[in-house]
């Protein structure tokens, strides 16, 4: 067998691996909260947003800047969460991958 063929055929099985990873991260989700809760974010692990929930009690019309600092504070931190475990399981998946020429 020629490396060559070796060397596809596993790239095609690290392409499929990672199709099942990235149908299961965008099933994933992550939830991160900013004010002690008044802003709870869902994000899901393949970088979008799920859900936003503001507590009615955080909505004040005097402070929208702060309401916006909350979200703002929020969406990053669910965002992040769900990249670490989008990178993890991305990175399962690549381990053990040896490019001849590349490394």
């Amino acid at each position: 067998m020629s490396s060559i063929g070796k060397l596809m055929r596993q790239a095609q099985r690290i392409q499929q691996q990672m199709e099942t990873v990235q149908a299961s991260l965008a099933q994933k989700t992550v939830e991160a909260q900013a004010g002690g809760g008044a802003v709870k974010v869902v994000a899901r692990c393949d970088q979008s947003l799920a859900s936003i929930h503001i507590l009615p009690d955080a909505v004040n019309p005097q402070d929208v800047p702060f309401l916006e600092d909350l979200i703002l504070t929020a969406v990053n931190q669910a965002l992040r969460q769900a990249k670490e475990i989008s990178e993890k399981e991305m990175g399962s998946v690549t381990s053990g991958l040896s490019l001849p020429g590349l490394m």
